[in-house]
């Protein structure tokens, strides 16, 4: 069946919820702005499935109206019930680089206990590149869950802000080798003299994933 933007709009108002949800999926293989037109009204849908599939849309048909996303995306990331919800909602605004949401998506880590939607928020300050987000994520990685720890080691990186290479060298022998492993390529999109020097000395991680990621982002003698 040839999918149209009348075929995906009754789905989307239908009251079965499977038939709403094919519709958010069906949107994908729309033009962007056409589907930026019908997601709108699935944001704001009764269920939160179906809210959450609308907004992670939002990362790529976001793009046609920033001003509208923005507005859209802050919303959800304030009022919505679900924690899933503002997650998507926040990886969407770092995705479309929305650093006029820098502010909201501070204040939102700082409000919630919820570590799904704090995750999203430090990943999403690593994507969007705003240099405001460093000392959030320095806080970030004094957290006690090690998943927030590890998507704060790899936004310093993407920020590319040379005062992570000291923080980031404490993090060199931590327990969990897969915060190892972004250390390393952290370090390596960091790039400076200091952190390749760190990087030569986590060629000898007892990991060998480790060991082998430092040794390929080194300089060949």
């Amino acid at each position: 069946m040839t999918i149209t933007p009348e075929s995906v709009q009754k789905l989307l108002s239908s009251e079965e919820l499977s038939d709403r949800l094919r519709g958010v999926n069906q949107l994908r293989q729309l033009e962007p702005a056409i589907a930026f037109k019908l997601v709108q009204p699935a944001i704001n849908d009764s269920n939160a499935r179906v809210r959450y599939g609308a907004v992670s849309l939002m990362d790529t048909v976001g793009k046609v109206d920033l001003h509208k996303a923005l507005e859209i995306l802050r919303d959800r990331l304030q009022h919505d019930s679900e924690v899933d919800v503002q997650a998507a909602a926040a990886d969407a605004l770092g995705a479309l680089k929305l650093e006029e949401a820098f502010e909201d998506l501070r204040q939102a880590y700082h409000n919630s206990s919820e570590w799904l939607l704090q995750v999203s928020i430090i990943a999403a300050l690593g994507e969007m590149g705003d240099p405001r987000g460093f000392d959030l994520l320095q806080e970030a990685l004094d957290s006690d869950i090690d998943l927030i720890k590890t998507a704060a080691v790899s936004s310093l990186g993407e920020l590319g802000d040379l005062r992570a290479v000291p923080l980031l060298a404490t993090f060199t022998t931590y327990p969990d080798w897969q915060l190892r492993y972004r250390v390393v390529q952290a370090l390596n999109h960091l790039g400076s003299p200091e952190a390749l020097a760190i990087l030569e000395t986590m060629t000898d991680d007892e990991v060998e994933q480790v060991a082998q990621e430092a040794r390929n982002c080194l300089p060949l003698a």
